[in-house]
């Protein structure tokens, strides 16, 4: 399993469609678009600002709505659980699909949302430190809210080695029945297509490792590729999902989809694959900042918006590292380093393999990826690493905060 230290760090595999920025802040003569706590369609020339109840009346009449996030922002999460408890108040009869989790930690939420399971036990058995790199907190209100009023809860992801596979080699190379029942995805459209490139060379700019000719061709090729598998795979589990927990008299749930903002904006993700399996009844809403300029919210963007406290007033992101960790059997391996990083700039070789963080044993990336958030802003992380099977001791510098 690889790790890429981004937000704290981000899987390896798991490249996030919101790596650019969605949604651009005005400048400092321009007014802010939206006040905190307003929803708005973003159907016309300019945002116009809607009440809340006829709007989810509407969308609790949808097959399917897809509610986008940013992972790491918490008032992302808040307003996912708001929305989720309107809906369900409207329409009880539902499932809840999260792209947080791999098809085949199934058996293991189904047992959370029937009782089964301690928060502590749901984590663990679901593997979540190695499934999703976020804070499991910003998620458990979620889970609670599922396993609370009995609501399925759907795995829509592959697993990440999947993913990660067919963005190394493309999937024409990955064997069919390597690919976790996943179907044919239906091509990009352009403007995705143009989206997808940027993210790619987004990321190919911060591994240092910006490829030209045939050689960036066949990269975005392959990029392209396991984004439209990760996309059709979560739009087949939603649509499983459904026909899996339908109502004696054959009536199926409402599926709400929580998953990325870049799998849902423009409906160029998830919903173009739901067309192409002959879905159309899709609701998508996403949250944006409260100070984001209306220039930043087209049409065609969602079906509608929701504002959160905006992007000024967020807390600085948390400290990065600058490495991508491996897990070993006698710790977590250093498999890349950036150039200019804090890793590099701290003494840090590829090939370390860390055995100790903050005074505390490193036996899983997350152990690593821990430590590394929790550190303040100008203070020191000791690690001990393996280099040359010699212990060695290493001091991270953090730069004071800004």
């Amino acid at each position: 399993m690889s790790y890429r230290s981004s937000l704290g760090a981000v899987a390896l595999a798991a490249l996030s469609l919101l790596a650019l920025p969605a949604f651009a802040a005005p400048s400092s003569d321009e007014p802010a678009c939206l006040a905190p706590g307003q929803w708005a369609r973003v159907d016309g020339g300019t945002p116009q600002a809607i009440a809340p109840t006829g709007l989810l009346t509407a969308m609790a009449q949808r097959d399917l709505v897809l509610l986008g996030e940013q992972h790491d922002d918490i008032d992302h999460h808040r307003w996912q659980l708001h929305t989720l408890a309107a809906l369900h108040a409207q329409r009880p009869h539902m499932v809840i699909g999260f792209e947080m989790f791999p098809r085949r930690a199934q058996p293991v939420l189904d047992r959370w949302v029937a009782g089964e399971l301690t928060e502590a036990e749901f984590l663990e058995q679901s593997e979540w430190d190695k499934v999703w790199s976020m804070p499991a907190q910003l998620y458990l209100p979620l889970f609670h809210f599922a396993r609370l009023n009995r609501i399925p809860m759907l795995a829509l992801n592959v697993d990440a080695a999947l993913t990660r596979r067919i963005a190394e080699q493309g999937r024409a190379a990955v064997p069919e029945s390597e690919r976790e029942g996943v179907g044919q995805p239906a091509p990009a459209t352009a403007d995705y297509l143009d989206f997808l490139r940027q993210v790619q060379a987004h990321h190919a700019l911060a591994r240092g490792k910006d490829a030209k000719g045939k050689a960036a061709d066949a990269a975005l090729r392959n990029f392209v590729d396991s984004q439209l598998n990760w996309d059709r795979a979560m739009a087949e589990a939603l649509l499983d999902g459904r026909l899996r927990h339908a109502a004696p008299d054959g009536k199926l749930p409402l599926a709400v989809g929580i998953m990325g903002s870049g799998h849902v904006r423009f409906g160029y993700g998830v919903a173009h694959q739901l067309h192409d399996l002959g879905q159309y009844s899709i609701g998508q809403l996403l949250p944006v900042a409260a100070d984001v300029s209306c220039a930043a919210l087209p049409p065609g963007l969602a079906d509608a918006v929701f504002a959160v406290e905006g992007a000024r007033r967020a807390p600085p992101p948390p400290p990065r590292l600058g490495v991508a960790l491996e897990e070993q059997s006698d710790g977590v391996r250093l498999s890349e380093i950036q150039a200019g990083s804090l890793a590099e700039r701290s003494g840090l070789r590829v090939g370390d393999i860390v055995v100790e963080a903050a005074g505390r044993a490193a036996r899983r990336a997350f152990d690593v990826v821990a430590a590394v958030r929790e550190q303040p802003p100008g203070t020191w992380l000791p690690l001990v690493v393996l280099r040359d099977s010699v212990r060695v001791d290493v001091v991270v510098r953090f730069p004071p905060e800004k």
